[in-house]
Order: C-alpha cells, then structure tokens, then sequence
C-alpha cells in the first residue's frame, strides 16, 4: 500500500526532499510488513494482528508525513527496528527493549493531535514486547 503522494493542501507538489523522506517511510513499512509475513518466530494469530494495526499504522503515518514527515520517518523507523527484534529467532531482550522504547518515544507529543497514532504504537509495542518474551 502506497501512502498517498499528491498535492499539499497549498496546492504545491511535494518537493525532492518531502519524496525522498515518504519513500523511505515507505520502505520502513514494507520491510515491517515483509518481516511479519516471513517470521517464523511469530505465531499465525499475531501475526495477523499485527498485520492489521499495520494496515492503520500506514494511514495514520500518511496523514501525520502530511505535516511531519521527519517524524514519521522516526516512528517508522523505530517501528521497523522494533519488529526486526522481537522477530529474531535468537533474541537479544536489552536490544528489544531499547528499540521498543524509542518507538513509544518517537510518537510522543502527537497525543493531541494524533491520538489513534499513539493508540496504535503503543498496542504495537506492547505486542512486540510480548514476543519476546
């Protein structure tokens, strides 16, 4: 799923630097959802569970690179650090937990403005924590 790449409400085209950051947005996504399909690690329901708050994950994340693209690149980026540890089938706790708490860092802030975002990370980590156990 692609996040959408039209106009700014100002009626301007997203200029180099905004494409570049909602391409790499985008790659942190896939490789999220990649991950998740192919885990081993993961059982069949989590995985589907995951999947789905993924699919919400892009359309929150679409709307918030609107205005922040920066920080959706961090949340995404986080995201996918996140997954790709709670993922290895040989898991490290402390990298886990690190990873884990900068993604539930990198959506602070956005409570107000963003609050199914934050509802979103924070069932995510919790989920991805629960993995590594």
């Amino acid at each position: 799923m692609l996040l959408s790449l039209g106009r700014r409400g100002s009626g301007d085209i997203w200029n180099e630097g905004e494409l570049r950051w909602k391409e790499m947005i985008q790659d942190h996504l896939d490789k999220i959802e990649e991950r998740l399909k192919q885990s081993e690690a993961v059982k069949e329901s989590d995985k589907a569970e995951l999947l789905t708050l993924l699919t919400t994950l892009r359309t929150e994340i679409a709307d918030l690179s609107q205005t922040h693209y920066e920080q959706a690149e961090s949340i995404t980026g986080f995201a996918e650090l996140s997954a790709r540890e709670a993922t290895r089938s040989e898991k490290n706790p402390a990298l886990l937990n690190l990873s884990i708490e900068g993604l539930a860092s990198s959506v602070q802030g956005f409570e107000t403005s963003h609050p199914r975002l934050l509802e979103i990370i924070n069932t995510f980590c919790t989920m991805l924590s629960n993995l590594g156990i």
